[in-house]
């Protein structure tokens, strides 16, 4: 398995040189920048190239910079003698960056032991200052008090000059010249104009250890930590809800990977998130990089689609493992993890058809389904409303690598995502791929409560196929959510690996899934062609006695827009909270839902362009909505206080983000996370 781990045994040098080796920042530079070659200038009406080097790096040609005039001997030769040579300044540049980082680790911990001598005495300071008795003043000659004693020492001065540092602020050891009396109104007797001195101030200095606490009308939102993928931005950061700071960030172009499309996520529970927790990001990749109106010069992106596992531990993100690498399956879409024990986690993908459960401490594959589509009609256009027969089957790792044969872009049936309300461009023809007519749109999976079973939504088929968790996810049968379409569709057992279903006619396509947290409910929203949220009641053991009891549309819904989109429930599961999106640049907002009676109490109107996923808070106060603009226009996080179901206000956020997770701290907190809700 490829692991980023730190090292507290080895060198930080030895460490970056470990991470080159595997594909880090500066293996990176030694691995491609020698190879790649540019166009340069045209001779005789031939086009020539040169190799790109880095700029600055000694006895190579900066980017840009002036070639020899062809033909000349001096300049051909020198070329090929920088070429040989390239190697060996390359391997001097990397020796460069790991003796600075040696170094570098070096004064970081020589800085943290003075650090933490500074907090000792400080603290001892500040408690037999709490203990003494204010100084009594005497009376001195010529009617002056005394000064305070000088008790200042070479040590004290860098105390002093480091005091501020436990809230954040900079210290400094030299201090600018103190004019005429100011010097003696600190302590330090009289000293001449002009002069400066380097002692520490003797008086009194209040100090106060900031509180941010932050709230909206006086009301906080509670010691909840969000995770928020940056989608285009190729990274991840968390926020904490109490304070409004950014607690840390990642960025996956820092490992190698120049197309991180960070899409969705998951967090495992921790007990005390503010010290560390954990969590899994899938990204997309190729070309759907090219797909959200915004100027680029990039004609040919990189693969991309891999899979990080993410440690938070308490002042940074740390890299843990690129899931993809260790197993070969390259998937971009939704992550859930098991709510039954948090030990295992459904990665998914619509552009490959492959919903994967992986486990968490080895990484290692535990099941892996693949849903293929065969049309009844040849016809794109008719393709899925004709019926047809959906496929599905077990896929396995080489038995001679171990390994799975799904990295970067190889599996894509087509080019680039199917964004939400983009089902029809398949029909349509306008998203271009290698098999569009084999695509079912199989972009999620989600656990029921209890973690007995999954359900993998199949976006183009309009329903959902149940897995059993205890069959090592077998499908055990299909709900179809359209209204005018039967409540289930037979799953037939090919082989101990293969099972179909069969379908007459297929009315709309349907995109995110979701159970109750009591595991009573479980929807799906009808897009496109119905525009509704369809309702089962899954209160039976047996899935295949789950019967369609409602579907929720508003009266003022026409054509494909509103749409309802993702959701989650109040922690009563007694109201469904449900983003609508509407056309770009148009503001989406919020329905909340009556579960007792499946009609709508409320509309939130205006939030923002593009709302995505809801998350709530797990003591139920409050709803975060966050909008990512289309990633290129506003967004924010929408709050909702649940009491009153009003929004109180929206926190800044400056990534495209395309979902968001509260970190639970229990494991009964994961049944109100999306790994039931999508």
């Amino acid at each position: 398995m490829t692991r980023f781990r730190q090292s507290e045994e080895r060198g930080a040098g030895t460490e970056h040189a470990d991470r080159c080796r595997r594909g880090g920042a500066a293996g990176e530079l030694a691995g491609r920048l020698p190879e790649r070659v540019v166009p340069s200038q045209a001779v005789d009406g031939r086009r020539k190239t040169h190799r790109e080097r880095p700029v600055g790096m000694p006895g190579l040609p900066a980017r840009g910079g002036h070639m020899s005039e062809p033909g000349k001997t001096d300049a051909t030769d020198g070329l090929k003698s920088q070429l040989d040579k390239a190697p060996e300044l390359l391997a001097a540049a990397r020796a460069q960056v790991d003796a600075y980082l040696r170094r570098r680790d070096e004064v970081e911990r020589s800085d943290h032991e003075e650090f933490l001598a500074y907090l000792s005495e400080k603290q001892a300071q500040a408690q037999i200052q709490a203990l003494a008795e204010p100084p009594s003043e005497l009376p001195a000659e010529d009617g002056e008090a005394n000064p305070p004693p000088m008790w200042m020492t070479r040590r004290g001065v860098f105390e002093a000059a480091a005091a501020t540092a436990i809230v954040g602020e900079a210290g400094l050891l030299g201090y600018r010249a103190v004019a005429n009396g100011a010097a003696a109104s600190l302590g330090l007797g009289p000293t001449p104009a002009n002069a400066a001195t380097a002692q520490a101030q003797a008086a009194p200095i209040t100090r106060e250890l900031i509180d941010s606490k932050a709230s909206f009308d006086g009301q906080g939102l509670g010691k909840w930590i969000a995770l928020l993928p940056t989608k285009l931005g190729g990274g991840c950061y968390a926020l904490d809800l109490n304070t409004n700071r950014v607690l840390a960030s990642i960025w996956y172009w820092n490992y190698g990977d120049f197309n991180p499309i960070s899409h969705h996520l998951c967090a495992f529970p921790s007990a005390d998130p503010y010290d560390g927790f954990e969590f899994v990001n899938s990204t997309q990749g190729g070309k759907t990089a090219l797909i959200f109106g915004i100027p680029t010069n990039i004609t040919d992106p990189a693969p991309g689609f891999n899979i990080y596992r993410v440690r938070y531990d308490g002042a940074q993100m740390q890299l843990m493992e690129n899931v993809s690498e260790a197993t070969g399956l390259g998937l971009g879409v939704h992550v859930t993890i098991n709510p039954k024990d948090a030990q295992s986690y459904f990665v998914t993908d619509g552009q490959k058809d492959i919903a994967a459960c992986f486990d968490r401490t080895t990484s290692q594959v535990k099941a892996a389904l693949k849903f293929d589509w065969k049309a009844n009609s040849s016809q794109l256009a008719r393709a899925w409303q004709d019926g047809g027969v959906l496929k599905i089957y077990r896929i396995y790792p080489d038995a001679g690598t171990g390994k799975y044969d799904y990295l970067g872009t190889k599996g894509l049936k087509i080019d680039w995502e199917m964004v939400p309300m983009g089902e029809l461009f398949v029909e349509e023809g306008t998203l271009p791929g290698s098999d569009p007519m084999g695509l079912s749109g199989a972009d999620g999976t989600i656990w029921h409560p209890t973690g007995r079973w999954a359900a993998t939504v199949v976006r183009l088929c309009g329903g959902i196929a149940i897995l059993d968790a205890e069959k090592n996810f077998e499908p055990a049968a299909f709900l179809q959510f359209n209204s005018g379409s039967p409540e289930q569709y037979e799953v037939v057992r090919i082989d101990d690996d293969h099972w179909e279903v069969t379908f007459d006619k297929i009315h709309s396509p349907g995109h995110e899934i979701g159970f109750s947290p009591d595991g009573r409910f479980l929807c799906m929203m009808n897009n496109l062609r119905e525009n509704n949220c369809g309702v089962f009641d899954s209160s039976d053991p047996d899935p295949r006695n789950w019967k369609k009891i409602a579907h929720v549309e508003d009266p003022l819904w026409r054509g494909k827009y509103p749409n309802p989109f993702h959701m989650v429930f109040s922690l009563d599961a007694k109201k469904l909270y449900l983003s609508v999106l509407h056309p770009s640049p148009a503001a989406s907002g919020v329905m909340v839902v009556d579960t007792d009676t499946w009609t709508i109490r409320k509309e939130i109107q205006g939030i923002g362009p593009d709302l995505q996923t809801p998350a709530i808070t797990y003591d139920g106060k409050f709803v975060l909505v966050p909008f990512s603009g289309f990633q290129r226009l506003s967004s924010g996080i929408a709050v909702i206080d649940t009491r009153t179901d009003e929004l109180i206000g929206i926190l800044p956020s400056s990534g495209g983000h395309h979902d968001c997770v509260i970190v639970p701290t229990e494991l009964e907190h994961m049944k109100h996370t999306r790994s039931c809700t999508l």
